[in-house]
C-alpha cells in the first residue's frame, strides 16, 4: 500500500490523481489540501477519509469542521496547514498539484521530511530549482515529473543514465492561437484564450498555453530536472499533442514518448515509477493519423519563450520575476483588466526593472515575488 498526500486536490491534476486512486486498491489517500473549493474538498474527504485536510482560509476550515464533524479528520488552514499536509508522517509521496508559488514552501518541507515528490507545480523549480534539486539529492528524495512534457522526457531517459543527452525537444501544441499574427491577437478575449484544442486544464495554465509562457516555464523547469544547459533545450510545435516530448542523444538517435493527450498517464507513471500499470482510456491509433506535424514556434508573436530563455541566461532571481509577473498579468487578463498581448508587456516591464539577486535564498525568492507584485499593482490599480 502506498500512502499519498495531495496539495491542490480540487484542481485538474488533483482530481485526476484521485481518479487513479479510485482505480487502484493499493493507493491510499492520507492527506488532502485545497485553496478554496469547500464543497468539493468536503466530498473528497467523505469519499477518501484522509487523516488530515487543509484549506487556505481559516473561516472555510471552520465550515469544514462543522460539515465533517462525524469524521475523525484533522482540519487545518493557511501555510502551516499546507505544510502539515505536505509533511504528513504516514505519507510516502506528495503530489504537488497546487498552482503558483504557494507550493514552494510545502514542497521544500516535504523534501526535508523525506517524501518523494510527484511534481506538477512548475513554480517550484522555475523559481527555486537551485535549492530544490540539491536538497532532494541530499535527502535521497525522488522528484518525479507530472507535467506531460517532463514526464515524457523522464520516460525517454529511463535506462539511459550513462548516455549523454545532446538535446531535449519539448513539444508545444501551439494553443488556440497557433498561426495567428500579433494584429490578430490584439482583440482576442478570455473566452478565445480558453479554447485549447487538445487539453482540458484550469484557466491560468490554459492562458499560459495560449501565450506560450507555459512552454517557457517548462524550459526553465527542464533545465533543473534534467541538469542540461538552456542551449540544449529546444521547443517544437506539435499541434496534435501526440508526441509529448523527445530526447536526442550524442549519437543523433532520438527517443520520443507518444500517446493520447491524457494527464492520467504521467500522474500514474509518477505514482508507480518505475512500474507501468494498466490505465483505462483511449489508445493512440496510428491507422487514423494523417501525419504528425512538427513546426517552429513563432517567437516574434509569442514572446514568452524568449523571456524565459532570457530569465535563464540572467539566472539568480530573474526566473522568479518572470514567473511572478506572468502570474499577476494572467490574473489581470482573466479579470478583464488588461488585454491579451499586455501580458507580455507586464512581464517585460518587470524583468527590465529588476536588479538580479545571485543565488537567492527562499526568503529572497519570496521577497522578489512580493516586490514584483507591488510593481504591477502600482501600475495597474
Amino acid at each position: 500500500m502506498k500512502n499519498i498526500s495531495i496539495i491542490g486536490s480540487t484542481g485538474s491534476i488533483g482530481t485526476q490523481t484521485l481518479e487513479i486512486v479510485r482505480a487502484n486498491d493499493d493507493l491510499n489517500v492520507v492527506a488532502l489540501a485545497a485553496g478554496s473549493n469547500v464543497s468539493l474538498l468536503e466530498k473528497q474527504a467523505r469519499e477518501f477519509k484522509p487523516d488530515i485536510i487543509a484549506i487556505w482560509d481559516e473561516d472555510k476550515a471552520k465550515e469544514l469542521k462543522t460539515a465533517l464533524s462525524e469524521f475523525n479528520i484533522r482540519i487545518v488552514s493557511g501555510m502551516d496547514g499546507l505544510i502539515e499536509v505536505a509533511t504528513y508522517i504516514s505519507a510516502d509521496i506528495l503530489v504537488t498539484a497546487i498552482v503558483g508559488m504557494i507550493g514552494l514552501r510545502p514542497t521544500i518541507e516535504a523534501i526535508k521530511a523525506g517524501k518523494d515528490i510527484a511534481l506538477a507545480n512548475k513554480e517550484t523549480l522555475v523559481t527555486a530549482g537551485h535549492l530544490i534539486m540539491p536538497l532532494a539529492s541530499e535527502k535521497n528524495v525522488r522528484i518525479l515529473p507530472v507535467d506531460s512534457e517532463h514526464s515524457a522526457i523522464f520516460q525517454c531517459l529511463h535506462g539511459e543514465e550513462n548516455n549523454k543527452i545532446s538535446r531535449l525537444l519539448i513539444t508545444a501544441s501551439g494553443g488556440p492561437f497557433r498561426g495567428k499574427t500579433r494584429e490578430e491577437l490584439e482583440s482576442v478575449t478570455l473566452e478565445d484564450a480558453l479554447k485549447h484544442p487538445n487539453w482540458s486544464m484550469g484557466k491560468k495554465i490554459t492562458v499560459d498555453s495560449a501565450t506560450m509562457v507555459n512552454k517557457g516555464l517548462e524550459v526553465i523547469e527542464a533545465r533543473w530536472l534534467f541538469d542540461v544547459q538552456p542551449a540544449d533545450i529546444e521547443v517544437v510545435v506539435q499541434p496534435q499533442s501526440i508526441i509529448h516530448s523527445m530526447v536526442e542523444f550524442a549519437d543523433g538517435g532520438i527517443k520520443a514518448q507518444l500517446g493520447t493527450p491524457d494527464m492520467k498517464l504521467p500522474i500514474q507513471y509518477a505514482l508507480y515509477y518505475p512500474e507501468r500499470r494498466n490505465l483505462a482510456g483511449d489508445r493512440l491509433d496510428f491507422a487514423t493519423l494523417n501525419g504528425i506535424i512538427i513546426d517552429k514556434p513563432d517567437k516574434n508573436v509569442f514572446k514568452g519563450l524568449d523571456f524565459a530563455y532570457n530569465a535563464l541566461e540572467c539566472g539568480g532571481s530573474m526566473p522568479t520575476v518572470f514567473n511572478a509577473a506572468n502570474e499577476r498579468a494572467v490574473a489581470l487578463f482573466i479579470a478583464g483588466r488588461i488585454r491579451f498581448l499586455e501580458i507580455y508587456d507586464v512581464i517585460e516591464m518587470c524583468m527590465k526593472k529588476h536588479r538580479i539577486i545571485d543565488n537567492p535564498s527562499l526568503e529572497d525568492i519570496i521577497e522578489t515575488e512580493k516586490n514584483t507584485y507591488e510593481l504591477i499593482n502600482s501600475r495597474y490599480n
